[in-house]
């Protein structure tokens, strides 16, 4: 094993290496971009959720997503303000409204949330300086990164300007901005109180709501406050959640009952099998373009275990040079889609590390499949 005998072999046909790397960089792209979508998918659907300051959220047995959520009554929230332990509580609105962009009119759905001003409930920067505006009829914020389509909505306000628009065909004033970004259901958000809400939706009954936050007190258990609100809101109409519990309601639905975690699983499986294919023929074309030589080295005693771990050794070879250039390409388009969907993908650890155990895999399944044309290095049938 002193001898280089596998990067040897690989690197004398320079054309067929690059062909491989090339072929395994391909593969490795179509994983990237798969996983990394799937993932843009989950980390942006439950972007909301994290910027909730709650401990415990309460939403309709009926609810998928946070972009398709279920009314129940307030009522129910209002009685867990009856168990010991809760701080506060606060009622989340959610609707799609109709934006339309002040600069050349065009229309386009946004996600409205709206919210008792008298509690902080999203932990934003800067936000609590707004909770006053809001107050105010018909003024709402707006979030920095919605897509470009609702108009230059940050760098109006910022410039000083009086930005007025319409939702749901009622004047309204943008007082202030936040952000937390797009995601696969909604383009843009917008956050204002409750009654404003009630304003841009006149048709909706103030006693029903999407989402119920609670606000435990310091030091108090969160599962025991859970179970107690469970066993007293036991009607069959809301489920109550911990923070943990909301975030992975909605990943669940986003990844099990939508065809959009299938086909992203489906798009990595088939970049396996691409590179599975490409690492396959060039490991057996070069085993029976070196069959002769195999041959002879059985014949000077070297064992099949050491020819197999041979075949293995360039498939490691071929593996880690091919990663490489599809890491770096990847890492490239992944800056180009966040910049132009403003969805929240990128590069981490995990996916890399996931990954490259996939370009190792296929590798050395292609490697355990092309050794088996060694079987028939006989030296008697070769000479």
């Amino acid at each position: 094993m002193k001898t280089p005998l596998a990067w040897l072999q690989l690197s004398r046909e320079k054309i067929r290496l690059l062909i491989a790397v090339a072929g395994i960089s391909f593969a490795d792209i179509l994983m990237f971009m798969q996983l990394g979508f799937k993932t843009a998918l989950l980390n942006s659907a439950v972007r909301i959720h994290d910027k909730i300051d709650g401990d415990v959220f309460l939403i309709s047995t009926q609810s998928n997503a946070i972009t398709s959520m279920k009314s129940f009554s307030s009522r129910r929230l209002y009685e867990a303000m009856a168990v010991e332990g809760v701080d506060w509580v606060n009622p989340l609105y959610l609707s799609f409204a109709t934006w339309k962009n002040p600069v050349n009119n065009k229309s386009r759905r946004i996600l409205t949330i709206g919210f008792n001003p008298k509690n902080p409930v999203f932990k934003l920067p800067d936000f609590d300086k707004n909770l006053d505006k809001l107050k105010l009829p018909d003024h709402v914020l707006f979030d920095t990164a919605s897509r470009a389509e609702f108009g230059p909505i940050p760098q109006m306000f910022e410039s000083g300007m009086t930005v007025r628009t319409e939702v749901n065909e009622r004047r309204i004033t943008v007082a202030g901005l936040f952000t937390i970004g797009a995601t696969f259901g909604a383009d843009g958000n917008i956050i204002t109180s409750d009654l404003n809400f009630l304003r841009l939706f006149p048709q909706r009954d103030k006693g029903l709501i999407e989402v119920g936050v609670i606000k435990l007190k310091p030091g108090v258990d969160t599962q025991a406050v859970i179970n107690t609100l469970r066993q007293k809101l036991n009607g069959g109409d809301v489920l109550v959640l911990s923070r943990e519990e909301f975030v992975n309601h909605e990943k669940r639905y986003w990844e099990t009952s939508t065809a959009i975690g299938f086909v992203f699983n489906l798009g990595t499986i088939m970049g396996l099998i691409v590179g599975i294919v490409i690492v396959y023929q060039i490991l057996y074309t070069d085993v029976a373009d070196h069959l002769p030589e195999y041959a002879t080295l059985k014949a000077m005693g070297y064992t099949d275990n050491y020819l197999l771990a041979l075949v293995f050794q360039q498939a490691v070879i071929l593996a880690c040079i091919g990663f490489l250039p599809g890491l770096g390409f990847s890492t490239f388009l992944y800056h180009i889609t966040a910049k132009a969907t403003r969805l929240a993908i990128y590069m981490n650890k995990s996916l890399i590390t996931s990954v490259f155990l996939l370009t190792l895999f296929m590798c050395f399944f292609s490697g355990a499949i092309a050794v088996n044309k060694l079987k028939q290095a006989d030296p008697a049938d070769i000479f």
